[in-house]
């Protein structure tokens, strides 16, 4: 199997557009207001169909409470499954027992409107909401990756 990654830097202006969005329990989410109290926080965009996002987010999953406990970062979930396959995210979700924000872009609003080509696709932002870091694909452990980014933010 090949994986495909990429890693793209942002100006430090770049921020997360206004775009609304539903989460899992159908509350209006504006994009633009996604914050973590001045702290890091990481988005992931997935599908429930794709097996690369379900081991990436399972793998935070097992460090999330480390993670949260050394840097204080939230982990927000974006789902990219259409209108569909949406009413699978939930019950995923709940299964999994993950304890993440999760979003749904149903239309793909926000991840075209961000140039995602696909995913899974992971975004870090620092305190103040803005993208510093942008990754597409997963290889196992590179979720240890990210959390060195955060480190790098909240020294």
């Amino acid at each position: 199997m090949v994986t495909v990654m990429a890693c793209i830097a942002f100006n430090a202006s770049a921020q997360l557009p206004s775009i609304n969005l539903k989460d899992i329990n159908g509350n209006t989410v504006n994009t633009a207001t996604l914050n973590n109290d001045g702290k890091p926080f990481i988005v992931s965009f997935f599908a429930t169909w794709c097996k690369p996002c379900m081991r990436e987010i399972r793998a935070i999953a097992e460090v999330y409470p480390d993670w949260q406990e050394e840097t204080g970062v939230k982990v927000i979930l974006i789902s990219t499954d259409e209108a569909q396959n949406a009413n699978k995210v939930k019950p995923l979700v709940d299964a999994e027992g993950w304890e993440f924000q999760v979003l749904l872009d149903v239309n793909c609003e926000l991840f075209n409107n961000l140039g995602l080509q696909m995913v899974p696709h992971v975004l870090v932002c620092d305190g103040q909401g803005n993208i510093v870091y942008s990754h597409s694909g997963y290889t196992d452990g590179s979720e240890e990756h990210l959390i060195e980014i955060v480190r790098g933010l909240t020294e």
